[in-house]
């Protein structure tokens, strides 16, 4: 039984999420980053978090020597059926890598980014040819949740069929955005809840410590379970989302009016910081990390995400 195989170019806590994730499904992964000290971050990042990717279920071919790490760009990408671009958040770092991607791989392969803030529009500029060249974008951590942001062209077109295809067999849950914007759909989203929080520790409503709760221990597991229009949906009772809009939607818009627009100033910055000090106890990132992987673990064993 042949396995497939995938590139991975850049290979920091996105890059190195991803080459977990396909390790896990059995694939070839041919990895590259010329960054000093990038392998061995790399193989460390691989033996510790495999005991996640067991706990995920791995596929019967999955091992973790099938990585391979290139000390080419073009090395990496021989024979790869799609390229997972996860360097730096530059935008002339990426518009060089890809117009070499395209010039080196071959015509079918998919060449995705990962940029969590440029349109692929900009990323792609220099590439020949470009409607091969789509965002990928997932949500981190990449290993453990399922979301990947597909956009680049119409969903009909036959290069975002295929990326829905790919990704839809790599045990990922795309979502096609039809139109760009920076930041795309998630990112956008999730910006709009921290502008508010960050906008309440500024008007001194809560401290940075009941903020987090709030949100863990209340819309926090609902929409672990279904996204803001099916919650409102339920929220609108008997009537559902009709009900919702047309009798409680007048009092949804004057909180819209009421939300907030700080300005991260040095002070508002440091009240937040040491918010957060003070809830982390001084627990480390790593450590800090390892609780939420364990718990997103926990959470995805009893929720099926394709099923939203």
């Amino acid at each position: 039984m042949s396995s497939r195989r995938i590139a991975i170019v850049g290979t920091g806590l996105i890059g190195g999420g991803w080459v977990l994730h396909f390790l896990r499904l059995g694939w070839e992964v041919s990895a590259y980053d010329p960054a000093d000290g990038a392998e061995a971050r790399l193989r460390d990042m691989v033996a510790r978090d495999w005991p996640l990717m067991q706990r995920l279920g791995l596929a019967e071919m999955a091992n973790c020597d099938r990585l391979a790490i290139h000390a080419s760009l073009e090395g990496a990408l021989t024979g790869a059926e799609a390229v997972l671009e996860c360097a730096p958040e530059r935008l002339e770092v990426k518009q060089a890598l890809f117009a070499e991607m395209d010039r080196i791989a071959p015509p079918e392969t998919l060449l995705f980014s990962c940029s969590s803030s440029f349109t692929i529009s900009e990323i792609r500029a220099r590439t020949q040819n470009p409607e091969r060249c789509l965002l990928g974008h997932p949500f981190n951590p990449p290993h453990i949740l399922p979301l990947v942001e597909v956009a680049g062209g119409p969903r009909e077109s036959e290069p975002v069929r295929r990326a829905m295809e790919f990704w839809e067999a790599a045990d990922k849950v795309p979502v096609h955005l039809r139109k760009e914007l920076p930041g795309h759909l998630v990112n956008r989203l999730t910006a709009a809840l921290f502008r508010e929080a960050v906008y309440l520790i500024a008007e001194d409503v809560a401290d940075v410590e009941d903020i987090d709760k709030a949100i863990a221990c209340g819309p926090g597991p609902r929409l672990a379970l279904a996204g803001p229009f099916m919650n409102y949906h339920l929220g609108g009772g008997a009537g559902g989302i009709e009900h919702y809009l047309r009798h409680l939607g007048p009092s949804q818009v004057a909180r819209w009016k009421s939300l907030g627009d700080p300005d991260l100033t040095d002070e508002l910055a440091t009240k937040i910081i040491e918010g957060v000090k003070r809830e982390t106890a001084e627990r480390s990132i790593a450590d800090l990390a390892a609780e939420r992987d364990g718990r997103l673990l926990r959470l995805l064993e009893l929720v099926d995400p394709g099923s939203k």
